[in-house]
């Protein structure tokens, strides 16, 4: 018998507050547990516009505590309720004034798990992060779900080989992306980041972003979520670049074994030569 992952994606598109947002999401993790899914990821700070497209000190009141506020709170009655593993992107407040980049993991049975916080924070035109978040400071977590072990790296981070690496390392078979990224800067990179990166660490990437111009910014953000195996190919079509989605598909996790049995990345490794990457 087949070891097969039912797996879900949700882009979005900015419906104006954060209460429908929360709304919206709540609808389409059902839809995706009607549809089979036992695990299912929201995109980069779920609840919100991309607020990072400007500098203002209004958006910091969109965060929360981080496992004790109230949507994080929904989010773990919501994952019990509808028996699926649950990746919840968030503001997290820590305390007034130092503020995260966070995805909350939520098993199955509605127990919160633990946490991921962006490392890499980016600062260039439309994408003012360090305004608003503290560089995280909890590594490259992985998480055993009813659904195996998973890992959580949050949009910018993509850019950066080395947490990919960290959490293959940590056991990870499926690492979920949720990001916030616009046409022309980088969508080019779109489909090519995430499949090497699956390739490389031979496990299957689930790689999301929210669709449509938002009011803060000319920005148009392009959609497209999809699932890369570990060979770098797309399970199933790409979502689309402008319309809201929940992205289900099956995921073959015998695929991990048979990949790693063929080519030994782990085992060929040499992080005896390395020490000049982790050197300022």
């Amino acid at each position: 018998m087949a070891n097969v992952v039912r797996a879900a994606l949700v882009q979005a598109k900015w419906t104006g507050d954060k209460e429908s947002m929360i709304k919206n999401a709540v609808a389409a993790i059902h839809q995706a547990g009607d549809q089979g899914a036992q695990v299912t990821c929201l995109q980069e700070i779920f609840y919100g516009p991309y607020f990072c497209q400007v500098q203002d000190a209004a958006y910091y009141d969109y965060a929360e505590p981080m496992p004790d506020g109230p949507t994080i709170a929904l989010m773990c009655d919501l994952a019990k309720e509808t028996d699926q593993v649950l990746i919840v992107p968030i503001y997290e407040e820590e305390q007034t004034g130092v503020y995260y980049n966070t995805a909350a993991v939520i098993d199955a049975d509605g127990r919160y798990l633990g946490k991921h916080r962006k490392n890499h924070i980016p600062q260039v035109g439309g994408f003012w992060e360090k305004y608003y978040f503290k560089p995280g400071n909890l590594g490259y977590p992985t998480f055993d779900t009813a659904v195996g072990r998973i890992g959580v790296y949050i949009c910018y981070e993509r850019h950066f080989p080395e947490g990919w690496r960290a959490l293959g390392l940590g056991g990870a078979k499926i690492v979920f992306n949720p990001s916030a990224t616009s046409r022309g800067l980088s969508e080019y990179l779109w489909k090519l980041e995430q499949p090497a990166a699956a390739v490389a660490n031979e496990y299957y990437v689930g790689a999301i972003n929210r669709v449509g111009i938002e009011p803060l910014g000319d920005d148009d953000f392009y959609g497209q979520s999809y699932f890369v195996d570990p060979r770098g190919q797309f399970v199933g079509d790409v979502a689309s670049d402008t319309a809201d989605e929940v992205l289900v598909r099956d995921l073959d996790m015998d695929l991990l074994r048979e990949v790693r049995h063929t080519w030994q990345f782990y085992r060929d490794r040499r992080p005896d030569s390395y020490d000049a990457l982790t050197t300022p």
